[in-house]
Protein backbone atom coordinates (compact mmCIF):
# COMPACT_ATOMS: atom_id res chain seq x y z
CA UNK A 1 0.00 0.00 0.00
CA UNK A 2 1.43 3.58 -0.99
CA UNK A 3 -0.13 6.98 0.91
CA UNK A 4 -0.23 9.41 -1.39
CA UNK A 5 -0.36 12.75 1.41
CA UNK A 6 -2.52 15.00 -1.18
CA UNK A 7 -4.17 17.84 1.85
CA UNK A 8 -2.44 21.01 3.26
CA UNK A 9 -1.91 20.71 6.40
CA UNK A 10 -1.88 16.71 6.83
CA UNK A 11 0.08 15.41 9.88
CA UNK A 12 1.42 12.33 9.76
CA UNK A 13 2.60 11.26 13.21
CA UNK A 14 2.46 7.88 15.61
CA UNK A 15 -0.18 6.06 17.60
CA UNK A 16 -0.07 2.54 18.88
CA UNK A 17 2.73 1.73 16.38
CA UNK A 18 0.58 2.72 13.34
CA UNK A 19 1.23 5.63 11.02
CA UNK A 20 -1.83 8.06 12.34
CA UNK A 21 -2.40 11.03 9.55
CA UNK A 22 -4.48 13.54 10.31
CA UNK A 23 -6.10 15.59 7.42
CA UNK A 24 -7.95 18.59 8.16
CA UNK A 25 -11.43 19.25 7.96
CA UNK A 26 -12.54 21.41 5.33
CA UNK A 27 -13.95 24.87 6.55
CA UNK A 28 -13.73 23.44 10.19
CA UNK A 29 -10.37 24.64 11.58
CA UNK A 30 -8.39 22.67 14.70
CA UNK A 31 -10.59 19.05 13.59
CA UNK A 32 -9.04 16.46 11.80
CA UNK A 33 -10.30 13.34 10.52
CA UNK A 34 -7.68 10.38 11.56
CA UNK A 35 -6.57 7.44 9.79
CA UNK A 36 -4.45 4.72 10.71
CA UNK A 37 -2.14 2.29 8.63
CA UNK A 38 -0.30 -0.72 10.13
CA UNK A 39 3.43 0.18 9.08
CA UNK A 40 3.88 -3.41 7.83
CA UNK A 41 1.30 -2.89 5.28
CA UNK A 42 2.87 0.51 3.72
CA UNK A 43 5.25 0.18 1.02
CA UNK A 44 6.02 3.85 1.17
CA UNK A 45 4.58 7.51 1.55
CA UNK A 46 4.31 10.17 -0.79
CA UNK A 47 4.91 13.66 0.47
CA UNK A 48 4.44 16.94 -1.02
CA UNK A 49 4.78 20.56 0.38
CA UNK A 50 2.74 21.68 3.10
CA UNK A 51 2.20 18.53 5.18
CA UNK A 52 3.97 17.45 7.94
CA UNK A 53 5.44 14.30 9.26
CA UNK A 54 7.26 13.52 12.69
CA UNK A 55 10.87 11.92 13.76
CA UNK A 56 8.38 8.98 15.17
CA UNK A 57 6.88 8.20 11.71
CA UNK A 58 10.05 8.38 10.30
CA UNK A 59 11.79 5.81 12.44
CA UNK A 60 8.66 3.49 12.36
CA UNK A 61 9.16 3.43 8.61
CA UNK A 62 12.67 3.31 8.59
CA UNK A 63 11.78 0.20 10.90
CA UNK A 64 9.77 -1.44 8.54
CA UNK A 65 11.32 -0.19 5.41
CA UNK A 66 8.50 1.98 4.25
CA UNK A 67 10.04 4.51 1.74
CA UNK A 68 9.42 8.10 2.53
CA UNK A 69 9.40 10.22 -0.84
CA UNK A 70 9.63 13.70 -1.04
CA UNK A 71 8.03 15.05 -4.20
CA UNK A 72 7.45 18.65 -6.10
CA UNK A 73 4.49 19.95 -7.63
CA UNK A 74 4.67 17.58 -10.87
CA UNK A 75 4.99 14.36 -9.08
CA UNK A 76 9.12 14.23 -9.54
CA UNK A 77 10.86 13.27 -6.46
CA UNK A 78 12.52 15.41 -4.59
CA UNK A 79 14.26 13.21 -1.78
CA UNK A 80 13.50 9.92 0.26
CA UNK A 81 14.17 8.82 3.28
CA UNK A 82 15.45 5.12 3.34
CA UNK A 83 17.79 3.08 6.02
CA UNK A 84 21.39 3.43 5.04
CA UNK A 85 22.01 0.32 4.22
CA UNK A 86 23.00 -1.25 0.61
CA UNK A 87 20.56 -2.95 -1.78
CA UNK A 88 23.27 -5.88 -1.85
CA UNK A 89 27.09 -6.57 -2.38
CA UNK A 90 29.05 -3.34 -3.42
CA UNK A 91 30.40 -5.73 -6.20
CA UNK A 92 27.61 -4.97 -8.26
CA UNK A 93 28.12 -1.25 -8.27
CA UNK A 94 31.68 -2.35 -9.02
CA UNK A 95 30.33 -4.62 -12.29
CA UNK A 96 27.96 -1.84 -13.00
CA UNK A 97 30.39 0.88 -13.61
CA UNK A 98 32.21 -1.74 -15.89
CA UNK A 99 29.61 -2.50 -17.46
CA UNK A 100 28.94 1.34 -18.51
CA UNK A 101 32.39 1.48 -20.33
CA UNK A 102 31.57 -1.61 -22.72
CA UNK A 103 29.46 -3.59 -24.91
CA UNK A 104 27.60 -5.01 -21.70
CA UNK A 105 26.17 -1.59 -20.89
CA UNK A 106 25.46 -1.38 -24.85
CA UNK A 107 23.70 -4.37 -25.06
CA UNK A 108 21.36 -3.35 -22.06
CA UNK A 109 20.55 -0.15 -23.47
CA UNK A 110 19.29 -1.52 -26.99
CA UNK A 111 17.04 -4.29 -25.10
CA UNK A 112 15.42 -1.31 -22.62
CA UNK A 113 15.24 1.07 -25.60
CA UNK A 114 13.98 -1.77 -28.03
CA UNK A 115 11.44 -2.50 -25.67
CA UNK A 116 10.27 0.57 -25.12
CA UNK A 117 9.50 1.31 -28.86
CA UNK A 118 8.09 -2.48 -29.17
CA UNK A 119 5.86 -1.42 -26.32
CA UNK A 120 4.57 1.77 -28.28
CA UNK A 121 4.31 0.33 -31.72
CA UNK A 122 2.10 -2.95 -29.61
CA UNK A 123 0.51 0.55 -28.09
CA UNK A 124 -0.62 1.57 -32.33
CA UNK A 125 -1.96 -1.75 -32.51
CA UNK A 126 -4.13 -2.13 -30.11
CA UNK A 127 -5.52 1.33 -31.06
CA UNK A 128 -6.89 -0.63 -34.34
CA UNK A 129 -9.63 -2.79 -32.38
CA UNK A 130 -11.54 0.15 -32.05
CA UNK A 131 -10.89 2.51 -34.65
CA UNK A 132 -11.14 0.66 -38.03
CA UNK A 133 -11.51 3.87 -39.73
CA UNK A 134 -8.05 4.82 -38.79
CA UNK A 135 -6.28 1.95 -39.62
CA UNK A 136 -4.19 3.16 -42.64
CA UNK A 137 -3.01 5.93 -40.18
CA UNK A 138 -2.24 3.57 -37.46
CA UNK A 139 -0.36 0.95 -39.41
CA UNK A 140 1.68 3.73 -40.96
CA UNK A 141 3.04 5.21 -37.72
CA UNK A 142 3.54 1.52 -36.29
CA UNK A 143 5.45 0.41 -39.53
CA UNK A 144 7.80 3.46 -39.07
CA UNK A 145 8.49 2.58 -35.24
CA UNK A 146 8.94 -0.57 -36.05
CA UNK A 147 11.85 0.72 -38.78
CA UNK A 148 13.43 2.76 -36.51
CA UNK A 149 13.93 -0.63 -34.05
CA UNK A 150 15.37 -2.84 -37.22
CA UNK A 151 17.87 0.25 -37.37
CA UNK A 152 18.54 0.01 -33.44
CA UNK A 153 19.21 -3.44 -33.55
CA UNK A 154 21.68 -3.10 -36.55
CA UNK A 155 23.97 -0.71 -34.76
CA UNK A 156 27.50 -2.53 -33.50
CA UNK A 157 29.73 -0.71 -31.57
CA UNK A 158 32.13 -1.35 -28.98
CA UNK A 159 30.62 0.69 -26.03
CA UNK A 160 27.33 3.09 -25.63
CA UNK A 161 29.03 6.36 -26.12
CA UNK A 162 29.82 5.69 -29.58
CA UNK A 163 26.49 5.37 -31.00
CA UNK A 164 24.62 7.30 -27.89
CA UNK A 165 23.50 10.03 -29.97
CA UNK A 166 22.32 7.60 -32.86
CA UNK A 167 20.50 5.70 -29.98
CA UNK A 168 18.69 8.70 -28.76
CA UNK A 169 18.03 10.42 -32.31
CA UNK A 170 16.05 7.06 -33.12
CA UNK A 171 14.10 6.88 -29.78
CA UNK A 172 13.38 10.25 -30.47
CA UNK A 173 11.85 9.97 -33.30
CA UNK A 174 10.08 7.06 -32.08
CA UNK A 175 8.40 8.95 -29.03
CA UNK A 176 7.16 11.51 -31.92
CA UNK A 177 5.43 9.38 -33.96
CA UNK A 178 4.32 7.47 -30.68
CA UNK A 179 2.73 10.54 -29.39
CA UNK A 180 1.34 12.30 -32.48
CA UNK A 181 -0.62 8.73 -32.98
CA UNK A 182 -1.31 8.87 -29.14
CA UNK A 183 -3.07 13.12 -29.86
CA UNK A 184 -4.76 11.67 -33.26
CA UNK A 185 -6.63 9.15 -31.31
CA UNK A 186 -8.04 11.05 -28.49
CA UNK A 187 -11.39 13.01 -27.92
CA UNK A 188 -10.93 16.07 -29.77
CA UNK A 189 -10.97 18.44 -26.34
CA UNK A 190 -7.78 16.37 -24.90
CA UNK A 191 -5.72 16.51 -28.13
CA UNK A 192 -1.95 17.94 -27.54
CA UNK A 193 0.72 19.30 -29.11
CA UNK A 194 3.64 17.07 -28.78
CA UNK A 195 5.16 16.28 -25.38
CA UNK A 196 5.94 18.96 -22.62
CA UNK A 197 7.31 19.18 -19.14
CA UNK A 198 7.64 21.01 -16.48
CA UNK A 199 5.63 22.32 -17.29
CA UNK A 200 3.30 21.09 -19.33
CA UNK A 201 1.40 22.90 -22.13
CA UNK A 202 -1.72 20.78 -22.00
CA UNK A 203 -4.25 18.83 -19.38
CA UNK A 204 -2.49 15.29 -21.39
CA UNK A 205 0.89 16.28 -20.50
CA UNK A 206 0.39 17.33 -16.93
CA UNK A 207 -1.13 13.57 -16.04
CA UNK A 208 1.42 12.07 -18.13
CA UNK A 209 4.23 14.29 -16.57
CA UNK A 210 2.90 13.47 -12.79
CA UNK A 211 2.76 9.68 -14.25
CA UNK A 212 6.24 9.53 -14.94
CA UNK A 213 6.98 11.48 -11.86
CA UNK A 214 5.96 8.54 -9.47
CA UNK A 215 7.11 6.02 -11.51
CA UNK A 216 10.83 7.86 -11.74
CA UNK A 217 10.58 7.08 -7.78
CA UNK A 218 9.40 3.82 -7.62
CA UNK A 219 12.36 2.60 -10.20
CA UNK A 220 14.34 4.36 -8.08
CA UNK A 221 13.52 2.51 -5.28
CA UNK A 222 13.24 -1.38 -7.14
CA UNK A 223 17.10 -0.18 -8.35
CA UNK A 224 18.36 0.30 -4.61
CA UNK A 225 17.06 -2.39 -3.16
CA UNK A 226 18.58 -4.58 -6.44
CA UNK A 227 22.00 -3.39 -5.46
CA UNK A 228 22.02 -1.05 -8.58
CA UNK A 229 23.99 2.36 -7.89
CA UNK A 230 20.43 4.76 -9.53
CA UNK A 231 23.24 7.49 -10.45
CA UNK A 232 25.62 5.68 -12.80
CA UNK A 233 23.66 5.07 -16.32
CA UNK A 234 24.70 3.29 -19.32
CA UNK A 235 23.19 6.06 -21.89
CA UNK A 236 21.52 9.07 -20.07
CA UNK A 237 24.67 11.39 -19.17
CA UNK A 238 26.20 11.51 -15.87
CA UNK A 239 25.39 15.51 -15.04
CA UNK A 240 25.50 16.49 -11.52
CA UNK A 241 22.98 14.72 -9.51
CA UNK A 242 21.10 13.30 -12.70
CA UNK A 243 19.81 9.36 -11.60
CA UNK A 244 21.14 8.35 -14.70
CA UNK A 245 20.66 4.44 -14.34
CA UNK A 246 16.45 5.66 -13.48
CA UNK A 247 16.35 7.39 -16.49
CA UNK A 248 18.04 4.01 -18.39
CA UNK A 249 16.26 1.53 -16.72
CA UNK A 250 12.94 3.20 -16.85
CA UNK A 251 12.43 2.93 -20.36
CA UNK A 252 10.14 -0.26 -20.42
CA UNK A 253 7.75 0.37 -18.40
CA UNK A 254 6.92 4.15 -19.24
CA UNK A 255 4.34 2.51 -21.02
CA UNK A 256 2.39 1.88 -17.63
CA UNK A 257 2.06 5.13 -17.04
CA UNK A 258 1.50 5.76 -20.56
CA UNK A 259 -1.77 3.27 -19.96
CA UNK A 260 -2.94 4.88 -16.71
CA UNK A 261 -3.48 8.52 -18.43
CA UNK A 262 -4.56 7.04 -21.37
CA UNK A 263 -7.30 5.37 -20.31
CA UNK A 264 -8.66 8.00 -17.62
CA UNK A 265 -8.61 10.20 -20.69
CA UNK A 266 -10.39 8.01 -22.98
CA UNK A 267 -12.94 6.87 -20.56
CA UNK A 268 -13.21 10.83 -20.20
CA UNK A 269 -12.56 10.86 -16.20
CA UNK A 270 -10.62 14.07 -16.88
CA UNK A 271 -12.31 17.52 -16.09
CA UNK A 272 -11.15 20.56 -16.22
CA UNK A 273 -11.64 20.80 -12.77
CA UNK A 274 -8.62 18.36 -12.18
CA UNK A 275 -5.80 20.82 -13.46
CA UNK A 276 -5.19 25.12 -12.68
CA UNK A 277 -3.39 27.17 -14.72
CA UNK A 278 0.29 28.06 -13.85
CA UNK A 279 2.80 30.38 -15.18
CA UNK A 280 4.15 28.79 -18.62
CA UNK A 281 1.85 25.55 -18.32
CA UNK A 282 -1.02 23.76 -16.60
CA UNK A 283 -0.43 21.82 -13.62
CA UNK A 284 -2.65 18.75 -11.75
CA UNK A 285 -4.68 20.19 -8.55
CA UNK A 286 -5.50 18.20 -5.92
CA UNK A 287 -8.77 16.62 -7.38
CA UNK A 288 -6.39 15.45 -10.28
CA UNK A 289 -3.36 13.82 -8.46
CA UNK A 290 -6.34 12.01 -6.49
CA UNK A 291 -8.01 11.02 -9.65
CA UNK A 292 -4.08 9.88 -10.97
CA UNK A 293 -2.91 8.14 -7.95
CA UNK A 294 -5.60 6.17 -7.20
CA UNK A 295 -5.47 5.03 -10.60
CA UNK A 296 -1.68 4.59 -10.46
CA UNK A 297 -1.75 2.69 -7.31
CA UNK A 298 -4.68 -0.06 -8.55
CA UNK A 299 -2.63 -0.68 -11.97
CA UNK A 300 0.85 -1.14 -10.18
CA UNK A 301 0.17 -2.69 -6.83
CA UNK A 302 -3.26 -4.28 -7.28
CA UNK A 303 -4.21 -5.39 -10.16
CA UNK A 304 -1.95 -8.83 -11.49
CA UNK A 305 -0.53 -9.77 -14.79
CA UNK A 306 1.34 -13.08 -15.66
CA UNK A 307 4.72 -12.89 -15.61
CA UNK A 308 7.46 -15.68 -15.20
CA UNK A 309 4.65 -18.41 -15.15
CA UNK A 310 3.06 -16.44 -11.94
CA UNK A 311 0.48 -13.83 -11.39
CA UNK A 312 2.67 -10.87 -9.93
CA UNK A 313 1.51 -7.22 -9.57
CA UNK A 314 3.74 -4.75 -11.71
CA UNK A 315 5.60 -3.82 -9.30
CA UNK A 316 6.81 -6.80 -8.81
CA UNK A 317 7.90 -7.62 -11.83
CA UNK A 318 9.81 -4.57 -12.30
CA UNK A 319 11.54 -5.48 -8.94
CA UNK A 320 12.22 -9.32 -10.38
CA UNK A 321 13.78 -7.63 -13.03
CA UNK A 322 15.83 -5.13 -10.85
CA UNK A 323 17.48 -8.48 -8.92
CA UNK A 324 17.99 -10.01 -12.53
CA UNK A 325 19.82 -7.24 -14.15
CA UNK A 326 22.02 -7.11 -10.61
CA UNK A 327 22.03 -10.59 -11.20
CA UNK A 328 23.53 -9.96 -14.50
CA UNK A 329 25.93 -8.39 -13.66
CA UNK A 330 28.03 -10.38 -11.52
CA UNK A 331 27.15 -13.46 -14.03
CA UNK A 332 24.74 -15.22 -11.73
CA UNK A 333 22.80 -15.63 -14.86
CA UNK A 334 24.73 -16.33 -18.32
CA UNK A 335 21.59 -13.92 -19.96
CA UNK A 336 19.78 -10.98 -19.84
CA UNK A 337 16.52 -10.50 -18.69
CA UNK A 338 15.22 -10.79 -22.02
CA UNK A 339 12.35 -8.39 -21.87
CA UNK A 340 9.32 -8.98 -24.15
CA UNK A 341 6.70 -6.61 -25.25
CA UNK A 342 4.81 -5.86 -21.77
CA UNK A 343 1.04 -7.03 -21.84
CA UNK A 344 -0.35 -3.69 -20.45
Amino acid sequence: MQLFINTYGTYVHVKDEMFEVRVPVEKEPGNYNKHHFAAKKVSSILMPKSAALSTDAIILALKFNVDILFVDFDGHPLGRVWHSKLGSTTRIRKMQLQASLNETGLKWVKDWVITKMQNQAEFISDLKKHRSSMNDFLDDKKEKIEALIVSLNLLQAENTAEVAETIRGLEGTSGRLYFETISHVLPEMYRFNGRSSRPAKDPYNAFLNYAYGILYGKIEKVLIIAGIDPYLGFLHRDDYNQLSMVFDFIEPYRIYSDTVVFRLFTAKKVRNTHTDTITNGITLNKDGKELLVNSFNKYFDVDTIRYKGRNQTRSNSIQMDAHAFANSLIKKSDSQTGYQTLKI
